[in-house]
């Protein structure tokens, strides 16, 4: 490279020829210098001399910027190297970069980052290490913050219609609130939690975070176990721009009948066997084997009193098959024979039934009587 009749203004040395600048084009101050006096003061990396890594002790959760994010981690190191990464800065200059990046494990909350980079700058090729040591600085997250103090904006209540819950009902309903916030958490919202269960002597209490998913819940609900729900706003306070801020309570009332139960509906028809409650009730009449199914105006709950449930039936001896429309069988309690009616779903093969015996009588129930919905 021939050389210039420009001098380096801090050594005096001749400049190699670089080539003018384009019209127009300013001239960079560190040109004037030479490579020696140029890699005096040049710095490859740009490094900070630590860097703080605010994690959640509870959840694992980071905080970058002004929020915290979920990472899913209980080794930080792959945070730390993310972090470090992030803070590093490369010479706009050099060309042909390459660089690695080393972990050490101080301790707990320490770890130190051994980052080795290289590249070529003005033909020469250079090295440089930075050692960048990362401090796990380890706190809580506003949201388990608020889930340790029991914050919540909603409360989902299950309830039923002249009854209470069964155990298998309020343990579907916490089953299905759960899932619901589990769903939520995995979209990455991180207002999503239940703050508490509780039971009581009406049924359960689910206190959720916030009123949306109060909400959401109930209908989940609804939808799988029946019934319906009520919302019952609750003035707390105002928020900083003077915004009333509410709390809902959403009552769940579920139906008066549960599949499995044996109902006598107002309609001179005879006892049926309820399948399902999702819209309305649906069930199979005991002495024919029809289909059942309240009116629309009825819903999930018609007018009709409980005989029984499924689990109150007993096995019993089939006597002998009268016609197409008549069986006899024992009275479990009386072993007496008795005539009843011969449904549809009947086995006219089978030895025993089931059948339940109720102030309507005793009425033969399916086989299947336990696949209720």
């Amino acid at each position: 490279m021939s050389e210039s009749r420009e001098f380096c203004p801090r050594c005096g040395d001749p400049i190699p020829e670089r080539g003018d600048p384009l019209p127009g084009e300013p001239r960079d101050r560190d040109e004037s210098l030479c490579d020696a006096c140029y890699f005096d003061d040049f710095d490859l990396v740009d490094a900070p001399d630590r860097i703080e890594v605010r994690v959640c002790s509870q959840c694992g959760a980071i905080h970058r910027g002004n929020r915290w994010v979920d990472v899913g981690a209980r080794d930080y190191t792959d945070v730390a190297v993310d972090e470090v990464t992030e803070a590093l800065g490369v010479h706009v200059e050099a060309d042909d970069v390459t660089w690695g990046v080393e972990p050490e494990q101080v301790d707990q909350n320490t770890i130190r980052m051994h980052c080795l980079f290289s590249g070529t700058v003005r033909g020469t090729f250079l090295e440089e290490e930075v050692i960048v040591p990362v401090m796990i600085s380890r706190q809580t997250c506003q949201r388990c913050g608020r889930i340790a103090g029991g914050y919540y904006s909603s409360i989902v209540q299950i309830r039923a219609t002249d009854r209470t819950p069964t155990p298998e009902e309020e343990e579907r309903a916490v089953e299905i609130a759960e899932s619901y916030i589990a769903d939520r958490e995995e979209k990455g919202d991180r207002n999503a939690f239940i703050s508490d269960i509780g039971e009581t002597a009406d049924g359960t209490n689910i206190k959720v975070s916030t009123n949306q998913m109060g909400g959401g819940i109930a209908k989940r609900v609804v939808r799988e176990l029946g019934g319906h729900v009520k919302e019952y706003p609750t003035l707390v306070t105002e928020d900083g721009d003077g915004n009333e801020v509410y709390r809902v309570t959403y009552a769940v009332r579920l139906p008066k009948f549960t599949p499995g139960d044996v109902i006598d509906p107002d309609d001179d028809a005879g006892p049926v066997l309820v399948r399902s409650v999702q819209g309305n009730l649906k069930g199979t009449r005991l002495a024919t084997g029809d289909q059942y199914e309240a009116r629309f105006e009825e819903g999930e709950t018609p007018d009709a009193r409980k005989l029984g449930t499924a689990e109150d039936a007993s096995e019993t001896t089939v006597v002998a098959v009268e016609d197409d429309h008549a069986v006899q069988v024992l009275d479990p309690e009386t072993y007496e024979s008795k005539t009843v009616p011969r449904p549809d779903f009947f086995d006219p093969d089978a030895e025993t039934v089931p059948v339940l015996k109720s102030r309507a009588g005793l009425h033969v129930l399916p086989e299947d009587v336990s696949e209720t919905d």
